[in-house]
C-alpha cells in the first residue's frame, strides 16, 4: 500500500504540470491556434517563477525575512508575465502576420528552451559565483508552494493520496474544470468555438476574430506557463536544471489529443499520463526489466495518444475532432 501512495503521488505531480500545459493547449486550439511552441512556453514559465523566487530571496531580502504573500505571489506573477510574453509573440507572428503555424510554433519552442537554459545558469552564477545549477535552491518559496493541507495528515491514505500537494495542483483542477465550464456553457466559449470552426462565419456574426484568438492564445499560454512552475517548485523543490520541462511541453500536446479537447477530461487523462511516465522508476521495484525495454516503457504516453488518435478518426464523430480551421491562418479578404 504504501509503494501504492507513493507511485500515485508521484503520478500526480508529474499530471499537474501536464494538466496546466493541456489546459492552456486547449484554450489555444479552440481558438484556432495550434501552438507547438507549450514545451518552449512552459520552459520560460518555469524559468521566470524561479527568477523570481531568486530575486526576492536572494537580493530583496526574502531568505531572511520571509513573507508568505510575497513569497508565493512574486514567483507567480513573474512566470505569468514570462508566458504571456511568448503568448504574445505567436500571436503577433501567427494572427497579425499571419506566418505559418507550425513553423512558429517549433520556434517558439527551441526560443523557449534556450532562453530559460541560458538563464538558468547565468542567474544562479550572479547568486554563487562558480556554483553549479543543481546547488542552488529558493527554499523559502519552495516551502510555501509546497505546503499541503494541515489536515492531511489525519486522513490516513485518503490524505496521501489526494491532499497531499501544494496548492498549485488544486488551482489546475480549478481551472480545468472552469474551462470546461466555459467553453460549452458560456456565450463567449460559443463564440470562441465558432472562431475555432469557421472564423470567416463567426467574423460575419459579428464576432471579433482577432481579439479572441490573441485572448485565447494569451490565456493559453499563461495557464500553461504555469506547468512549468509547478515542475519547479513541486518537482524538482526549487532547484532550477536544464532540459527537464522541455519533454512535459510534449507531453502536454500529446495529452490534447488524447482527452479529445475537453478540458476536464484532462484530469484523469493527466493522472494516467503521470503514471505512466513515471512507471519507468518504479516498475523494477515490481519486476525485473531489461535496459533495452525501458526506452520502450517512456514512450508509452505517446503510443497511447497515437492509438486513441487512429480510433477517434476512425469513429469519425464530430466531437471528438480537433477544431475544423485548427492551424489555419484567418485571411478576412477571402470571406
Amino acid at each position: 500500500m504504501t509503494i501504492f501512495i507513493e507511485i500515485f503521488q508521484r503520478a500526480v505531480l508529474t499530471a499537474i504540470s501536464l494538466l496546466f500545459g493541456c489546459t492552456g493547449e486547449i484554450i489555444t486550439e479552440k481558438s484556432g491556434n495550434l501552438n507547438l511552441g507549450v514545451p518552449g512556453v512552459m520552459c520560460v514559465g518555469g524559468i521566470s517563477g524561479f527568477s523570481g523566487a531568486l530575486m526576492y530571496e536572494y537580493f530583496w531580502g526574502g531568505a531572511d525575512n520571509p513573507n508568505a504573500f510575497l513569497a508565493i505571489v512574486i514567483p507567480l506573477l513573474f512566470c505569468l508575465l514570462g508566458s504571456l510574453l511568448m503568448g504574445l509573440i505567436y500571436s503577433f507572428l501567427t494572427i497579425t502576420l499571419r506566418a505559418n503555424q507550425n513553423v512558429t510554433g517549433l520556434s517558439l519552442t527551441i526560443f523557449g528552451s534556450g532562453v530559460s537554459n541560458f538563464l538558468g545558469g547565468f542567474l544562479v552564477k550572479q547568486v554563487s559565483p562558480g556554483a553549479e545549477t543543481a546547488n542552488i535552491s529558493v527554499k523559502v518559496s519552495t516551502k510555501y508552494y509546497m505546503a499541503k493541507l494541515p489536515f492531511s495528515d489525519s486522513l490516513g491514505w485518503f490524505g496521501d493520496m489526494f491532499l497531499s500537494y501544494g496548492f498549485l495542483a488544486y488551482v489546475a483542477i480549478l481551472i480545468a474544470v472552469l474551462t470546461a465550464l466555459f467553453i460549452r456553457r458560456t456565450r463567449p466559449g460559443l463564440n470562441l468555438r465558432a472562431v475555432g470552426e469557421n472564423p470567416a462565419t463567426a467574423d460575419a456574426a459579428g464576432v471579433n476574430v482577432t481579439k479572441y484568438k490573441y485572448i485565447a492564445t494569451c490565456v493559453g499560454c499563461m495557464i500553461s506557463g504555469l506547468g512549468g512552475l509547478f515542475y519547479v517548485m513541486n518537482n524538482s523543490s526549487g532547484v532550477w536544471a536544464n532540459d527537464v520541462v522541455e519533454p512535459l511541453g510534449w507531453l502536454a500536446i500529446a495529452l490534447v489529443i488524447f482527452t479529445v479537447w475537453k478540458p476536464h477530461f484532462a484530469i484523469p487523462g493527466a493522472i494516467i499520463f503521470g503514471g505512466l511516465s513515471v512507471l519507468p522508476e518504479h516498475l523494477p521495484k515490481f519486476v525485473t526489466i531489461p535496459m533495452d525495454a525501458k526506452p520502450l516503457i517512456k514512450m508509452l504516453p505517446y503510443a497511447v495518444t497515437v492509438i486513441v488518435l487512429i480510433f477517434n478518426s476512425l469513429r469519425k464523430k464530430r466531437e471528438t475532432q480537433p477544431p475544423e480551421a485548427l492551424g489555419l491562418s484567418y485571411f478576412r479578404e477571402d470571406r
